[in-house]
């Protein structure tokens, strides 16, 4: 008897088919804003990230989301040139992509850097999340949409934020090169209480298990700083969120969201950073902001954080008759009385 060895991936949906998802916590507008998360290389762990990414803006109660995956790096060439997001279906582009360091890196193909260039230019939205503020350095446009990223301190200029919160550009080969120290909690400071993104929320509040970031470097011109956090390591106050204008469009940059594969995504639970990352997705879409400051925002002395996501996915693998029936057990809390959330895909099998 011929047997398949099947590997289960049951995925927990929403009631909308947006996968990994909890309930939205606002009503769904009129005409959702419509967004498209870029995604397929990174040092973190992306793909993770990216599902946290859908969960926040879906529970938003403002977004339709899809996700473009690049080729892996070994791709053949024929795949790269079929892959071509659509950049101009959609409202704000969220880039979670972290590659083209280098000349023999993994770098967009041509054509896609333009589209994205033209898409900004011409009013589009763009949202940087974490490092892909590291990506392209010989990019020079992509540069001057994302104002500051991981680059050294000879590339260009870098902002740091002064005791009378005066925001200081460092001349290129002065201040720090980029770096971090190990994660933790750490206070963030909101700088300007008139940007939409940051109006309404408080003065400061704790963001946990977080390296935080600094020495970001770049042409570092039109950077608006929305807050900022002291570093322990560097002893100075460094930019965390900030905003650039680039032509018709609107860029926002958030250094928060670090994700190691090996660690936990309690600092993507926090219930700021959900905020901010709504908030500016929305900005960078419209040009304004909607979403209310959430009741149980951090506070100056405590954090805030979303309980962790319950069995959103999981694998099974089994031996089967061809002919066989599979019964697989679903804890009764993964469905949250919702039988229709469950989707099951049947991957990678191979017959023995």
């Amino acid at each position: 008897m011929r047997f398949l060895l099947m590997r289960l991936v049951a995925v927990i949906l929403s009631t909308l088919c947006c996968p990994f998802l909890r309930e939205p916590q606002a009503a769904w507008a009129a005409e959702p804003i419509k967004v498209l998360i870029v995604d397929g290389d990174n040092n973190h762990d992306w793909p993770r990230a990216t599902r946290i990414l859908t969960e926040i803006l879906f529970e938003a109660g403002k977004f339709t989301v899809d996700v473009a995956t690049s080729p892996p790096a070994d791709a053949p060439e024929e795949a790269w040139a079929q892959w071509r997001p659509p950049f101009e279906d959609y409202d704000v582009v969220v880039s979670n992509f972290n590659g083209g360091h280098k000349s023999d890196s993994l770098h967009w193909p041509v054509e896609v850097e333009r589209a994205l260039e033209d898409y900004v230019r011409e009013g589009g939205g763009l949202v940087v999340f974490h490092s892909a503020n590291n990506s392209f350095p010989n990019w020079a446009a992509y540069n001057r949409m994302i104002g500051l990223g991981w680059r050294t301190k000879d590339f260009g200029p870098s902002l740091i934020v002064d005791q009378e919160e005066h925001v200081l550009r460092l001349p290129a080969g002065e201040g720090r090169n980029p770096g971090h120290g190990p994660a933790h909690s750490f206070q963030i400071t909101r700088l300007d209480p008139d940007h939409p993104i940051t109006r309404g929320l408080p003065r400061r509040w704790m963001h946990p298990t977080e390296q935080l970031t600094h020495g970001q470097h770049g042409p570092a011109e039109n950077v608006r700083v929305l807050t900022y956090a002291f570093s322990r390591d560097t002893k100075e106050n460094e930019v965390v969120d900030w905003v650039v204008p680039f032509g018709k469009g609107r860029v926002f940059v958030t250094m928060q969201g670090h994700l190691w594969r090996d660690q936990t995504d309690i600092n993507l639970r926090c219930v700021g950073f959900r905020t901010i990352l709504a908030r500016g997705t929305e900005w960078a879409a419209t040009g304004h902001v909607t979403s209310p400051v959430p009741k149980d925002f951090p506070t100056e002395t405590e954090t805030r954080v979303v309980e962790p996501s319950l069995g959103d996915e999981f694998e099974v693998t089994t031996k089967m008759a061809e002919d066989a029936y599979f019964l697989l057990e679903i804890p009764a809390a993964m469905l949250k009385g919702n039988p229709e959330q469950l989707s099951i895909h049947w991957i990678d099998f191979h017959r023995s």
